[in-house]
């Protein structure tokens, strides 16, 4: 991507972006009475002595070696130098420089970290995230309402984790009692593309997590439509909504069958990312829709069926990745296929037993009506082969809680029928810190879903490996093209443990959705910025 397609898509997405997005370069005049905070690095050195940063250092010979003489007196006095210097760990100093109110170190670990085979991790890119996460937390709590982050190396990751880090949802709160999320600002550091690029990202992430969270009886399918029209459209992309009349004449059967219990109208929301030629085939992506999952006649219990409110959490982070494509000015197609519906019980609510016709042709016996996700991204993926015949499919969906239980919030579970486009997954995992892990959609599962003589497919299957069969089941969808299934019930739902330090426990997440937009760009530019992971 040119630095000119860049900054002209810049101020398109800086538009659709809270006050969380401000770049400059340091300055010593005096900015009124606005609280000020500061973020620098600091490593681990030998001997455990601290060794700062290229900005942190030059901020403490503005100081006089004041910052340096503060860090090891309060590491002395606290006995705490090992463990305050390592990953995870910040001090925050007060009224040492006139300009900034709260100046907080974050500890980056040891120098140079990288990859880490074992970890499927890039560690030195995740401390870099972490770091900025804690910083931008800890100024935040001091009442700090304009925060200035340094590079700490990785410029673009710094953004994501303080962007992150700083995302409340409090949209239903009373505005009174509304929290001031702070500006965040680049600090000393010249690549300020590199930063704004992080901030794009992880406003998309943010974007995702606000349409996950968002109440059900707020977030209806018409209500998801209209906030991806409001989202895509001013971007440039082309979005256009389906009622049921549509799905209906486009015999969408098994869309329509999970659909009918309830009462709000179902909708089909496609789009179209044109960021390349026209005779460059695009990729096909899907999202599970679902705004509200009851569990249909099958139902759920009641504890914690509220969290279900995300299950169109798929859906939600391909919208983010497609609006953050626009912004990066990827060169690529994209076409996605969003269903969206409810599923709930009701004298209309499929039954089980019923036996429905897919697009393509083949008959669905629905054994269990809380498996309703597989269904409808069966019609959406047929659909979109028939229209657009895609070079690459992508699905992404919180389809069963056998992916939790395997990998609990650790990573998607990805599912995959071509080696290479794997690589690509996994990559992109290492390099964004929100891993993918492999999982086999081998012939033993397949025969567990259509090894039936009454019928052709089967939505539950027999026998266990939950997560393995409902990836079989979609194969059957899916005809001679690259294909990648995301399992995203681990990951894409409420944040129930401080898995990571800039997502908020007890919020929704929006994962994967920076992945998707890593994937993205590799597959359009994939002799640009890769990051070599043998």
């Amino acid at each position: 991507m040119s630095s000119i397609a860049f900054l002209k898509n810049m101020n398109i997405f800086r538009s659709r972006l809270p006050r969380i997005c401000g770049i400059r370069k340091f300055c010593s005049e005096d900015c009124g009475d606005e609280k000020k905070g500061l973020i620098l690095g600091m490593y681990e050195g030998e001997n455990e002595e601290p060794v700062f940063t290229k900005a942190a250092n030059k901020f403490n010979e503005h100081l006089g070696g004041k910052l340096l003489d503060l860090v090891k007196k309060f590491d002395h006095l606290l006995d705490m130098a090992g463990p305050d210097l390592r990953r995870g760990n910040a001090r925050i100093f007060n009224n040492i420089d006139k300009e900034f109110w709260s100046i907080t170190v974050v500890g980056l670990g040891k120098e140079k970290l990288g990859y880490n085979e074992m970890e499927a991790i890039d560690e030195g890119l995740e401390a870099v995230r972490e770091a900025a996460g804690l910083g931008a937390q800890v100024l935040k709590r001091e009442g700090v309402t304009r925060i200035l982050v340094e590079g700490l190396g990785h410029p673009e990751q710094a953004a994501e984790g303080s962007a992150l880090a700083l995302w409340r949802y409090q949209e239903n709160r009373s505005r009174q009692h509304w929290r001031v999320i702070p500006t965040l600002e680049l600090f000393d550091d010249c690549d300020a593309e590199s930063f704004q690029r992080g901030l794009f990202k992880a406003e998309s992430q943010n974007l995702a997590r606000r349409l996950s969270d968002t109440p059900s009886n707020q977030m209806t399918p018409l209500h998801f439509a209209q906030e991806t029209v409001n989202e895509l459209c001013p971007c440039g992309i082309k979005v256009m909504v389906h009622d049921k009349d549509w799905i209906e004449q486009k015999k969408l059967n098994a869309f329509l069958t999970v659909a009918r219990g309830s009462c709000e109208p179902p909708v089909i929301v496609e789009i179209s990312y044109c960021g390349a030629s026209q005779d460059q085939k695009p990729i096909l992506m899907c999202g599970k829709g679902i705004t509200f999952d009851s569990g249909g006649l099958c139902i759920k219990k009641c504890d914690g069926m509220d969290n279900y409110r995300a299950d169109m959490c798929g859906a939600a982070a391909i919208i983010a990745a497609i609006r953050a494509a626009s912004a990066l000015s990827l060169p690529l197609n994209i076409e996605a296929i969003i269903p969206l519906c409810e599923n709930m019980p009701s004298g209309m609510a499929m039954k089980c037993g019923d036996v429905v016709m897919g697009l393509n042709g083949k008959s669905i016996m629905i054994t269990d009506t809380d498996n309703e996700g597989r269904l409808i991204l069966a019609d959406a993926m047929v659909y979109g082969q028939q229209m657009y015949k895609p070079r690459l499919i992508i699905d992404v969906g919180s389809l069963t809680p056998g992916i939790r239980a395997a990998l609990g919030s650790c990573a998607s579970g990805v599912f995959c029928n071509s080696q290479t486009i794997w690589s690509q997954v996994r990559k992109a995992g290492v390099i964004t810190g929100d891993r993918v892990w492999r999982m086999p959609i081998w012939k033993f599962f397949t025969k567990k879903v259509s090894n039936f003589r009454s019928h052709d497919v089967n939505n539950k299957g027999l026998g266990h490996g939950s997560a393995c069969i409902g990836a079989a089941f979609l194969n059957e969808f899916v005809d001679c093209v690259d294909w990648i299934h995301f399992d995203t019930t681990g990951v894409g739902f409420k944040s129930e443990h401080k898995v990571y330090p800039y997502l908020t426990k007890g919020r929704m997440t929006g994962r994967p959705t920076r992945t998707l937009i890593q994937l993205l760009y590799q597959l359009s530019c994939p002799a640009e910025g890769q990051r070599k992971i043998e």
